[in-house]
Order: structure tokens, then C-alpha cells, then sequence
């Protein structure tokens, strides 16, 4: 049995995230900051005339793995490497340039000033170009003398992101076409907060773009398909917040993961989703709980993960829910309307319920029956468990295949005992069941007391191990902020 209280190690990264950001040095001196320290002022590298033990390794590295290594840190940081030793100084200078505006905090006119003196004082090549969406409106001129600017020339990167907020509104304008210039380098790109006309789009075409974002855009659906094709090694799709068209058809032969999230009640928000040929379509989210989305999957031979499933906790109409077809079997919400055929390709999936419901989970295991790995949450408190006859007829079934089974906001209320108790006692291939608890449940008084009602000494499987835990334990539809969050093998896994 694993038992695990809060992470010491996750509550300092917490509370090194909440302060406040450092002034950086040299180009990323913010007005008021004096210089950074003088090299004269600097500590020779660490280890320098101590044992081989605690010699400085990493300073003995060449130039160019150590600028591959900074170049890769969040702006502030790989700036800051400059003030470690005088080997470090010019490697920042010289390292592919990095600029990443998430992780600094500042207001929108420092934010502009800091990278107008990175970009015009850092030589070429740039690796990533991170700002966000807002200043497309507020400062389009100067984002455009960013993008002309020759010290981004053969860009890799571009972000444009936003902070999601309460039903935003895409702005009108078009995205500057100096943004288009890097069609050819890209390999990661995110457009956001603009209107992408027709105009704009056609002829587009992105040879190397293994992941793209699209948030809060306004686009048609002409144009959509169009950028969508143009991207013929395209890996990774995330449309986040679309607006202007109803329909997308899916037809890549190189697509592994695709997402959507988009907000209720709009009318010219996507509607209808129909994955009509993708091979190598392997994961398929829906991030939204109350949006309601029918998705019709004709041919993804490869597609193992699937979620979110839920029953909508604010849509009150079911047939407002979330519909997947899959061939002639139907899944309303959480419901399995028509199975006609079971669906063997899915092996890990999501699911969200109002009211956990272990005859619901059964129900999908029927539709699903290869599945290895579910993702379990539901916050009501209500104490419902239906067990009928389904529940009865699984247990003469042969073998159920799960292989982890993630419980969230589990409360050790009657009804989280009966559902995690029967997989316990009838799942014989169950590897690892975890728990998530509330900090104040976390006490050997409880957790004995769970052990003892889920009767993990008379479990099916031998190997099982049962992992109660307070820490977050899966990521839910609002961890799924970028693009690069779908390039996992299991976009769900904390």
C-alpha cells in the first residue's frame, strides 16, 4: 500500500512560481534595475581547484552544446546563466536566441520594451518567439518590426498566446503578414487573438510544422481545411476557442493527437467533428465539459485514447450532450445509446460524471473492451452508486483488462467504496489503483479505515498496488493549455 502526503518538492516549485520575477540582466533589464554584476565582480566556475568529485563538468562542455542547453531555458533564466561564472558570460550572447514572455512578469509596455532590446541587441539565429496574443492589438506595428527584425530569420517557434478568460471574443484584425515569413522554418507555431481571413490563408503552406494552435481565432471553415492541408507533417493539433466555423473534417495522414475546447452557446463555434481519415490518429480530446460536440470518427485505425466523456454539469437537455460515433455505436454524454459494434482500439480514456455511477463505467467497458487505463472524476457528493444487473453479468465476463485505474476527488463515502471494491476484487490484471484524497483525510486513521472497507486483502490481482495520494493525480480539460501539452503518450498522466 502507497500512501503519499503533500510533495515537499511540489510545494517549492509552487512557491518559487508565485514570487516575483527577477530583473535579468543586460537586454532583459527592466527600466529601474541597475546592470548586471561586473565579470570582475564573478566567482571563478564551481569546482575550480577542488577534487575531480565536485569538479565543474558542465562548464567543460563546448560552447555550442552549452548555448543548445540555455537556449532552451525560459527567457529569465537563460539570461541569468550570465551571471553564474565569467565561462558563462557571452554564452547567452551567442546561444540560439529564446524569447518566451509567459514566464515573465511584467505589464504589457515593459513587456514590449524588454523584447525590442533582446531582439535588436541578440545576432541571429532564434530558436523560439513567445509574446502574447493582446499585443497584436495594442502594439501591431511593433510586433511587425519584431517578426522583419533579421535576428529572427529561420524561426523554429512562434507563440502567440492568451490567457483564457469568461467567453472571450476573438479581435477583427488580421495577424500582420510578417508573421507568414517563417512558413518555411516553422516547426511549432500557435496563432492567437487575430481574425485569419480568407485572403490570408489561401496558399499558405508550412512544410515542417509538426504542431500547430489555434486560439482564439476567427477563421471559416474553407480556410480552416485549407491551413490544415497545408501542414503535410503535421503531428499535434489543438483548436482552442475557434470561431466562424461549424464543421471540421479531419483528413491527415500524419495527425497523432488532436483537441478542441470551445465555450457553450455560440453559434458559430465548431458543432460537428467528423475524423474521416487519420492513420495515425492515436489521442482525441474533447476539453470541455458543457460544450456540446458531435464527433464522428469514420477511420482512425490507431486511436487509443479518448476523453473527455462526460454528462455536462451545467447542460440540462441530453441532447445537448456530447455525442462520439464510432461506426453504428453511439455514446450520448455518458450514455451508451446504441451498441452495435464494440470498439477495440481504445485502451485509455477520461471520463467526468455528475454522479458516480459504476454501471456507467461498466457500460463503457462494454463498448470499450480493450481498455488498460481510465481517468475517473466526479466532485458530487451524492451518495448514488446504481448496481443492476450489468453489474452482475460483468463479473461471468471474461477478464477485465484495466491496468490502472486513476480515482479522483475519491472521499471514502459509501459509494467511492462499492465502485473502487469491485474492481478491486475483480480485476485480475489490475497494476496500480491511485486514490486521490483530501488533505485532510490524509492520517493513518483513514487510510487504515480504507483499506480495511475496500477489502485490498482480498484483491484479484496479486500484483496490485493501491496509491493514496493528495496531490492532483491526472490532468484534467484545463491542464491542456499549449499545443505542445498533446505531444505525450498519455496526455492525461500527471
Amino acid at each position: 500500500m502507497e500512501a503519499r502526503g503533500p510533495s515537499r518538492k511540489r510545494t517549492k516549485f509552487t512557491a518559487l512560481k508565485t514570487q516575483e520575477v527577477l530583473p535579468a540582466p543586460e537586454a532583459l533589464e527592466a527600466p529601474g534595475h541597475g546592470p548586471p554584476p561586473s565579470a570582475h565582480n564573478q566567482q571563478p566556475p564551481p569546482g575550480v581547484g577542488d577534487d575531480e568529485e565536485s569538479a565543474d563538468l558542465i562548464s567543460n562542455l563546448p560552447d555550442a552544446i552549452l548555448g543548445e542547453i540555455v537556449s532552451r531555458l525560459p527567457t529569465n533564466q537563460g539570461a541569468r546563466t550570465q551571471i553564474l561564472a565569467f565561462r558563462w558570460r557571452h554564452i547567452w550572447s551567442s546561444a540560439p536566441l529564446s524569447i518566451d514572455c509567459e514566464g515573465l512578469a511584467a505589464d504589457n509596455e515593459v513587456l514590449a520594451g524588454i523584447v525590442s532590446r533582446t531582439v535588436s541587441a541578440h545576432p541571429p539565429p532564434c530558436r523560439r518567439f513567445c509574446v502574447p496574443s493582446c499585443l497584436l492589438g495594442d502594439r501591431a506595428s511593433t510586433v511587425d518590426g519584431w517578426l522583419r527584425t533579421p535576428a529572427l530569420d529561420n524561426l523554429q517557434e512562434l507563440e502567440f498566446w492568451f490567457k483564457p478568460y469568461y467567453r472571450p471574443q476573438p479581435l477583427q484584425h488580421p495577424p500582420p503578414p510578417s508573421m507568414f515569413r517563417f512558413s518555411a522554418t516553422l516547426c511549432v507555431a500557435t496563432i492567437g487573438n487575430c481574425n485569419l481571413t480568407d485572403g490570408t490563408v489561401q496558399g499558405l503552406h508550412f512544410p515542417l510544422l509538426k504542431q500547430l494552435g489555434l486560439e482564439l481565432v476567427s477563421i471559416s471553415e474553407c480556410s480552416l481545411h485549407s491551413l490544415i492541408a497545408g501542414c503535410p507533417v503535421l503531428e499535434c493539433l489543438l483548436i482552442s476557442h475557434g470561431f466562424g466555423f461549424r464543421c471540421l473534417r479531419i483528413n491527415s495522414l500524419t495527425l497523432r493527437s488532436f483537441a478542441v475546447k470551445n465555450y457553450r452557446k455560440c453559434n458559430d463555434q465548431l458543432k460537428e467533428l467528423i475524423v474521416e481519415n487519420a492513420p495515425c490518429l492515436q489521442s482525441l480530446l474533447h476539453l470541455d465539459f458543457d460544450y456540446g460536440l458531435h464527433i464522428s470518427v469514420l477511420s482512425a485505425p490507431k486511436l487509443e485514447t479518448l476523453g473527455c466523456l462526460s454528462d455536462g454539469f451545467y447542460i440540462s437537455k441530453e441532447e445537448d450532450l456530447s455525442r462520439f460515433v464510432f461506426g453504428s455505436t453511439v455514446i450520448q454524454g455518458l450514455r451508451v445509446d446504441k451498441l452495435t459494434t464494440v470498439v477495440h482500439i481504445v485502451k485509455n480514456l477520461a471520463v467526468n460524471m455528475k454522479v458516480l455511477s459504476l454501471d456507467t463505467i461498466i457500460e463503457l467497458m462494454r463498448c470499450f473492451p480493450c481498455l488498460e487505463k481510465i481517468y475517473i472524476e466526479s466532485e458530487s457528493k451524492k451518495e448514488k452508486n446504481v448496481r443492476g444487473r450489468k453489474h452482475q453479468n460483468l463479473i461471468k465476463c471474461p477478464n477485465i483488462r484495466l491496468k490502472t485505474i486513476v480515482f479522483e476527488c475519491y472521499q471514502g463515502i459509501k459509494s467511492d467504496i462499492e465502485f473502487a471494491s469491485f474492481f478491486i476484487l475483480n480485476a485480475t490484471v489490475l497494476e496500480l489503483m491511485t486514490l486521490q484524497i483530501g488533505a485532510r483525510d490524509y492520517n493513518e486513521q483513514f487510510l487504515a479505515e480504507q483499506r480495511r472497507k475496500l477489502q485490498i486483502e482480498y484483491k484479484a490481482s496479486r500484483g496490485a498496488r493501491f496509491h493514496f495520494t493528495t496531490d492532483k493525480c491526472a490532468r484534467g480539460v484545463w491542464d491542456v493549455h499549449h499545443v505542445r501539452d498533446l505531444d505525450l503518450t498519455d496526455p492525461f498522466v500527471c
